[in-house]
């Protein structure tokens, strides 16, 4: 069992304090505030925007695998996530995910490289944990 672990750390009440992150294993910290998370302020990061990075993350080397498992040798896999927040009647939620995906496989068909993205959609572990939240896929090969 692989168990990964983050800090987060919040001062304040929520309209004027300001948060700070740590991911434990690389190190990494950022910073977070409530105008990064519900206005345009994109001087800082914001939960949905990590939740964007790991599905990412995950998707990209989902993908790798299904094409090397069916016999294709990816040179990249390059994926944009889009996590949109929205006021709903419920409060705030995070109502949909888009994955952008574009990938470098020589020997592939367009058909075959979407359905290895389509498969890495369903499969990938944080696609799985995000099952409550739509999940729409652009797919696109070089």
């Amino acid at each position: 069992m692989s168990k990964h672990f983050a800090d987060a750390r919040w001062e304040g009440n929520l309209a004027k304090g300001k948060g700070t992150y740590t991911l434990r294993t690389s190190g990494q910290e950022g910073a977070y505030r409530f105008s990064s998370r519900f206005e345009n302020d994109k001087q800082q990061s914001s939960p949905e925007e990590l939740i964007g990075a790991a599905h990412a993350a995950c998707f990209s080397m989902a993908l790798s695998h299904g094409l090397d498992q069916a016999g294709f040798t990816p040179e990249s896999v390059e994926t944009e996530a889009v996590v949109t927040l929205d006021k709903t009647d419920a409060g705030f939620a995070i109502t949909g995910i888009l994955l952008k995906t574009r990938g470098k496989v020589p020997g592939i068909s367009k058909e075959q490289f979407l359905e290895q993205a389509e498969g890495a959609k369903k499969n990938c572990p944080v696609s799985k944990a995000l099952q409550a939240v739509s999940i729409e896929l652009e797919a696109e090969l070089d």
